[in-house]
């Protein structure tokens, strides 16, 4: 399986520790949250991943040569412009159409995310589903909901703050749940993405949700997961990965 690792934001939330490096080289307990995810990919026998550079992306080649790519095969696909989390993958793209393994699930995962979310478990359940995509969600609090019905397929958004309920399918029983930030997809998907520049993957799940397109959630509730996005949960995290093996 390969990987792409989502790191060309520019961490305006982690501010000051992002004012002179990218947030993948923003350390939690002395190691970077870029060292933190390929890690764990690696862990789970990912050894080909790509990573969106923007910001201080000269940082980040240096300290990836500096550290021999950790042992991995790293690509890079640098962001003259942000082009978000779909426009992004839609760019990278190439890297997972390039072999005989094209056919292959792929993860794609934000690098400002720790978790002890099973990969193996979540590319198990894509698989024997015949999902186009398989999202990790957990119950708990969020500013972004998005809806599930009783299948587990995609059918609705809800913004929190902007009071905004968007539905693509049947959702008289559906269930609210966070993004985790860590995906399974089906390569098939990368040919359906017919949005264009700067846009958001979940967008393209909606559209595709309501075309029919089995879009499910793989329930993370028994793994410990953190959002990295803020100079406290960074602390809180340095705090978490005393007790966890990551």
């Amino acid at each position: 399986m390969k990987a792409m690792v989502l790191a060309a934001g520019l961490g305006t939330r982690l501010r000051p520790l992002t004012n002179d490096r990218p947030k993948a080289l923003v350390e939690v307990a002395g190691r970077t949250l870029l060292e933190i995810t390929l890690t764990r990919l690696r862990e789970f026998g990912i050894h080909n991943v790509i990573i969106n550079v923007h910001h201080f992306a000269g940082l980040m080649l240096e300290y990836l040569k500096k550290n021999n790519n950790f042992g991995m095969q790293l690509e890079i696909s640098e962001e003259p412009v942000l082009l978000d989390t779909g426009g992004g993958l839609k760019k990278a793209a190439w890297f997972f159409q390039t072999d005989s393994g094209a056919d292959e699930p792929f993860l794609l995962h934000n690098v400002d995310i720790v978790s002890t979310i099973n990969f193996a478990r979540m590319a198990q359940q894509h698989t024997q589903s015949g999902a186009l995509a398989t999202l990790a969600v957990q119950q708990r609090k969020t500013s972004r909901y998005l809806l599930f019905n009783e299948q587990m397929e995609l059918c609705g958004r809800r913004l929190v703050k902007e009071q905004k309920l968007e539905l693509v399918g049947d959702a008289e029983h559906a269930q609210e749940l966070a993004f985790s930030g860590i995906h399974i997809i089906s390569p098939r998907m990368l040919n359906l993405m017919n949005e264009t520049g700067i846009f958001s993957i979940i967008d393209c799940y909606l559209r595709l949700g309501g075309q029919g397109e089995k879009i499910i959630s793989f329930s993370a509730d028994e793994y410990y997961w953190r959002d990295l996005g803020t100079p406290e949960s960074i602390a809180q995290a340095t705090e978490d990965l005393k007790n966890l093996h990551l």
